[in-house]
């Protein structure tokens, strides 16, 4: 049906409803073939078995609300290219459903993937850098090739901070100077957060049913609580990062985001799989799962001693009283809740960006190798000397991460070994699984963050509530997904633990984004 007068007045009598501030009329209410707002997995292969609609369609429906609601309208900026195939696809896949084939529940089912992601056709992979301008892989990346084979629609690429935002001494999360400022659909002059900036946004905003981002520390989880939808971030090695433009071999992952829990836990059975390039994936022989949907419980709260993390609090008391609720919601459902006011062990902030200095230059080397000998810059020392030369590139941000990790040695140097150590040592076994043996924890809980701020291209973000690290850090998952909202913008919580714990983790978020309902729809108001 076409989004109709009835649609949006219900639409804002909801958000009233759920308390929420009061919020200006959408820049354009433009109508589509198809209602697709909020739509699921599961209601598109219903559409598709009963004859409702076609991928075709389905597919013209994304890139028509592309159109309208990212290069028009309210100026999204969270695509950075659509793929010209889409509907070659889409056709191709409409064909198979003719002749009674399915791959699977992610048949037809359109994604975004985040400009870091190689794919190997007729969109360039840039990481939203001028200096990979017009560059073309080689090759699929590993977890595009499993989406294809599950039959997923590969619609577009995503904005995202330049570099997976490890550039600059200070940035603004979602500018690139290839994509230019991704803007948050709640609110237009407030941040998306990054570094998966533009994915974030074009779930939330409805341009694709599933979006794949990229973690390093935050990149997933922060632009999930930004625009209020659902991320994980899995183990390291549980999905390859073959392909995939990196920083950090120790902390990299790539995940999916979606509107619900369900959608996200599909995406990752997807993509899951041994990659002989990724030596990290080879842990994940024995702890993967190609359906995690069968660890969803509604009643998977009951009897779980859970740890409530306490130290973002204290940033903002709204925040702190948002994050008390869930607490209590939790309770409610019959968990026991432990406070711990510190997981890691030590100080070993220095350490860690070591680590991310010495193994960005050296995945960097690397990858542009994998690009061949017509990659447009061949090694680190190049993309500095053509970052520090390009003035749009220099306009906002000083690149002086660039500078510094092309300086550094290669892995075998003792800083680095050293460095490496002190950090795992810190967040796994003196952190994350200490605290959870201690307690006798299944999970750990924690505000994702607070509330989108005000974007910034001058003096840059302002994180404020930050929970990501001690995850990101250890290379263990965490799942995110909406808890509550302030003054109309959302707020999330995460859950996270040990390694390889995904099916914990789904299930603990499931059963509470079922029994709370917390995710909106945004209304791209511009400003309060």
């Amino acid at each position: 049906m076409k989004l109709s007068q009835t649609f949006l007045v219900a639409s804002l009598l909801l958000l009233l409803a759920c308390r929420q501030a009061p919020v200006t009329e959408p820049n354009t209410t433009p109508e589509f073939a198809i209602e697709l707002e909020e739509t699921t997995i599961q209601q598109l292969q219903d559409g598709y078995q009963q004859g409702t609609f076609t991928i075709h369609e389905v597919v013209q429906t994304y890139l028509d609300r592309i159109a309208a609601l990212d290069d028009a309208g309210p100026e999204l900026n969270a695509i950075i290219q659509v793929n010209p195939d889409a509907l070659a696809i889409a056709d191709s896949l409409d064909r198979e459903l003719q002749a009674g084939n399915s791959r699977g529940p992610m048949h037809g089912i359109p994604v975004v993937l985040k400009d870091n992601i190689d794919t190997h056709d007729q969109m360039f992979t840039t990481g939203g850098a001028r200096a990979l301008a017009g560059s073309r892989p080689l090759q699929d990346s590993y977890i595009v090739e499993r989406l294809r084979e599950a039959g997923a629609v590969i619609l577009a690429k995503a904005n995202l901070s330049e570099w997976a935002n490890f550039h600059s001494s200070f940035s603004s999360s979602g500018w690139s100077s290839q994509g230019g400022q991704t803007k948050n659909p709640f609110d237009l002059t407030r941040n998306p957060c990054g570094s998966s900036a533009g994915s974030g946004v074009a779930v939330s905003a409805n341009l694709t049913v599933i979006a794949i981002g990229t973690e390093t520390n935050g990149s997933i989880v922060c632009p999930s609580n930004n625009n209020g939808i659902v991320g994980i971030k899995p183990t390291v090695g549980l999905l390859s990062r073959s392909g995939i433009i990196p920083i950090s071999f120790t902390q990299d992952t790539p995940g999916p985001m979606a509107r619900t829990v369900s959608d996200a836990a599909i995406c990752l059975g997807a993509m899951v799989g041994v990659d002989s390039t990724d030596s990290k994936t080879l842990a994940s022989a024995e702890n993967k799962h190609t359906d995690y949907t069968q660890f969803l419980d509604a009643n998977a709260i009951r009897g779980k001693r859970i740890g409530f993390y306490t130290a973002p609090l204290g940033q903002h008391f709204r925040v702190d009283t948002i994050v008390k609720e869930a607490i209590a919601y939790l309770e409610s459902q019959g968990a026991t809740v432990v406070e711990i006011d510190r997981i890691e062990s030590g100080n070993v902030g220095r350490a860690s960006f070591q680590v991310l200095l010495y193994e960005f230059k050296d995945g960097m080397d690397k990858y542009f190798a994998s690009l061949g000998p017509d990659a447009p810059v061949k090694n680190m020392q190049e993309l500095m000397e053509a970052t520090l030369a390009d003035s749009i590139t220099m306009q906002y941000f000083d690149h002086d991460l660039i500078v510094q990790a092309s300086k550094l040695g290669d892995l075998e140097t003792a800083e680095y070994q050293e460095s490496l150590e002190s950090m795992l040592a810190a967040y796994r076994e003196n952190g994350i699984d200490r605290v959870m043996d201690e307690n006798n924890l299944d999970a750990i809980v924690a505000p994702t963050g607070g509330p989108a701020w005000k974007t910034d291209l001058t003096l840059g973000d302002k994180f404020g509530v930050f929970s990501s690290s001690p995850a990101a850090r250890a290379g263990y998952p965490s799942v995110t997904l909406p808890m509550g909202s302030m003054d109309g913008l959302p707020l999330n919580i995460s859950f996270f633990g040990r390694a390889w714990s995904e099916p914990t983790l789904l299930a603990l978020a499931y059963a509470y984004e079922q029994g709370t309902k917390h995710r909106m729809v945004p209304t791209f108001r511009n400003g309060n």
